[in-house]
């Protein structure tokens, strides 16, 4: 019974110290990675970025970005890109697996993806009507939330 609260103690302030090692601040856009800046140039002509964030976590350092048009756009601690979310308008096409692609202009016939999240079994996806789908790695649906 007393290793039991040792070991939770331990845990608790485990999860304390790692909680409070975790720093999410503002900082200037010449603070970004020079990947960051590129991807944004390359993929979202003629927009700017109009807030940044970088998130000190326990697994690595990552950034948030959003664009004078509201887009949202995460990176991992590489620089490369996480998520993108244009809440309103196509996510660019170049970054979208291509059977992606054709499957939701097969099946979704005048919708637009206009989010886009990489997970470790693929990639999860939301239409501009706001069914949200889940494909693997090699593109196959395997998930629908509406």
């Amino acid at each position: 019974m007393k290793t039991t609260r040792l070991f939770l103690v331990a845990v608790i302030c485990l999860m304390q110290s790692v909680t409070s090692m975790a720093d999410d601040r503002m900082i200037p856009v010449s603070q970004l990675p020079a990947t960051v800046k590129t991807f944004v140039a390359n993929n979202f002509p003629g927009k700017n970025i109009a807030y940044a964030e970088k998130d000190v976590e326990f697994m690595g350092t990552k950034y948030e970005v959003m664009l004078n048009d509201g887009a949202k756009i995460d990176f991992d601690k590489k620089g490369n890109w996480d998520k993108v979310d244009c809440e309103t308008y196509a996510v660019p096409s170049a970054l979208i697996p291509a059977s992606i692609a054709q499957y939701v202009k097969t099946n979704f016939p005048g919708t637009i993806i206009i989010k886009i999240d990489k997970e470790r079994y693929g990639y999860d996806i939301e239409l501009s009507n706001d069914i949200e789908l889940k494909f693997n790695q090699s593109g196959a649906l395997i998930g629908m939330d509406d």
